[in-house]
C-alpha cells in the first residue's frame, strides 16, 4: 500500500498500525518511493528466546541493587564503580 508523505504525516499512527499488521506501507513524495514503513517482528523477542531455549524465564523475584552514597545523597553508579576497579 503507498501513501503520500502529506496524508502519512496527518495519520501517522493510522499507517503505523497498518505496518505493526503486517503490511508494507511505502510512502512516496510526489508519486516516487522514497521510503517504507515496515513492522518489526522484535516485538515478541523475549518469548520467541524462551521458546527457542536460549533464555529462561526466571524463578524468583530479584531484589533491588544495593546502593551505596557517595557525598551528600548522591546514590554510587555501578557501571562507573566498575570502571574505576577496572583502571587500577
Amino acid at each position: 500500500m503507498e501513501v503520500a508523505v502529506s496524508a502519512l504525516r496527518a495519520d501517522l499512527r493510522q499507517w503505523i498500525d497498518a505496518a505493526q499488521a503486517g503490511e508494507d506501507v511505502v510512502i512516496t513524495e510526489r508519486g516516487i518511493p522514497v521510503a517504507r514503513l515496515a513492522g518489526i517482528a522484535s516485538a515478541d523477542l523475549i518469548a520467541r528466546l524462551e521458546r527457542d531455549g536460549l533464555l529462561t524465564a526466571p524463578t524468583a523475584v530479584r531484589p533491588p541493587a544495593e546502593v551505596e552514597a557517595h557525598g551528600v545523597g548522591r546514590p554510587s553508579s555501578a557501571v562507573s564503580d566498575l570502571v574505576r576497579r577496572l583502571r587500577r
